[in-house]
């Protein structure tokens, strides 16, 4: 398996915010960038109301991503939850995002708030998965 570096897009992911790939995949690790509560099919769209469904939204855009490469999230070891409105939005987005996870196979995840993200979302999600 080559160890280059591979910069990759993906048909039907969501039109990046900024300039960058959907993922780098090195080897058997693939590193997806933040994916944001956008419409797939409608770059355009505004974006979904709520902390609950921007994080479905994001989370299945992480899941476009990693589909569209051939992988899965059973594949995800490491996650990184950024917020905008970190008390308000933490209990909320943690009931949303670990339905996405079975219990016993929930990566090892950061969660940070911060100032600001791109197109005004409540939240990010990156992620590092790993396959042989």
């Amino acid at each position: 398996m080559s160890t280059e570096p591979r910069f990759l897009m993906v048909p039907g992911a969501p039109t990046p915010v900024a300039p960058f790939s959907h993922a780098v995949r090195v080897g058997p690790w693939l590193f997806v960038t933040g994916q944001m509560p956008t419409d797939p099919h409608d770059d355009a769209a505004p974006l979904p109301e709520g902390i609950a469904a921007q994080t479905t939204r994001v989370m299945e855009n992480l899941r476009l991503v990693l589909d569209g490469l051939g992988f899965d999230l059973s594949h995800v070891v490491q996650a990184r939850v950024y917020l905008l409105a970190f008390d308000r939005d933490y209990a909320a987005m943690n009931a949303t995002y670990q339905a996405f996870f079975p219990p016993d196979r929930r990566p090892a995840r950061t969660c940070v708030g911060v100032t600001g993200l791109a197109r005004g979302a409540l939240v990010e999600v990156d992620l590092v998965a790993y396959r042989d």
